[in-house]
């Protein structure tokens, strides 16, 4: 992958990030407006947890050379 690619990834990357960051936020809210109660919440906030891990691995790699952070 060129420095392009990388770039135009790392921006689409930290765009999706930021996205699953406010899920996170919302779905917090809602799990303690249920006081803490809800499964399903519990389970959606596991899996946007997941995810933004995936996603901040996939930063780190393109970052090989500590160039572009």
């Amino acid at each position: 992958m060129n420095d392009d690619e990388k770039g135009k990834r790392f921006l689409e990357l930290i765009d999706e990030q930021n996205n699953v960051q406010w899920s996170i936020v919302a779905k917090l809210s809602s799990l303690i407006s249920s006081n803490w109660t809800s499964i399903d919440l519990q389970n959606e906030l596991k899996e946007l947890v997941e995810k933004h891990t995936s996603i901040t691995k996939e930063l780190n790699s393109l970052d090989e050379n500590s160039s572009i952070l």
